[in-house]
C-alpha cells in the first residue's frame, strides 16, 4: 500500500527568493573576521599551486622565453 501511495504522490517544487538579510552589525563584523581567517589556508594552498605551475612552465618553456640569459645578466658581484 505504501508503494502505491508513493507512486500517486506528486512532487512539489517550491522556489524561494531572498530579498533581505537582517543581521546586527557586530555579528557581521565577527562573521567577516572569521571569513578572513578561513581564507588564509586557501590563499597559502593557492600560492603553492601557482608557484608549482609557474616553476613547471619555466622549466619547460624557460629557454623559449629567454630565461637562460637572465642569470648571466644579473649576477651578484660576490
Amino acid at each position: 500500500m505504501d508503494e502505491q501511495k508513493s507512486h500517486e504522490e506528486q512532487k512539489v517544487v517550491v522556489t524561494c527568493q531572498v530579498t533581505d538579510i537582517r543581521m546586527p552589525f557586530w555579528s557581521m563584523v565577527v562573521f567577516m573576521v572569521k571569513w578572513v581567517f578561513a581564507s588564509i589556508p586557501a590563499m597559502i594552498i593557492f600560492s603553492v599551486v601557482a608557484g608549482l605551475v609557474m616553476a613547471a612552465m619555466s622549466l619547460l618553456f624557460g629557454s623559449l622565453w629567454g630565461f637562460h640569459g637572465m642569470y648571466r645578466e644579473f649576477r651578484l658581484p660576490f
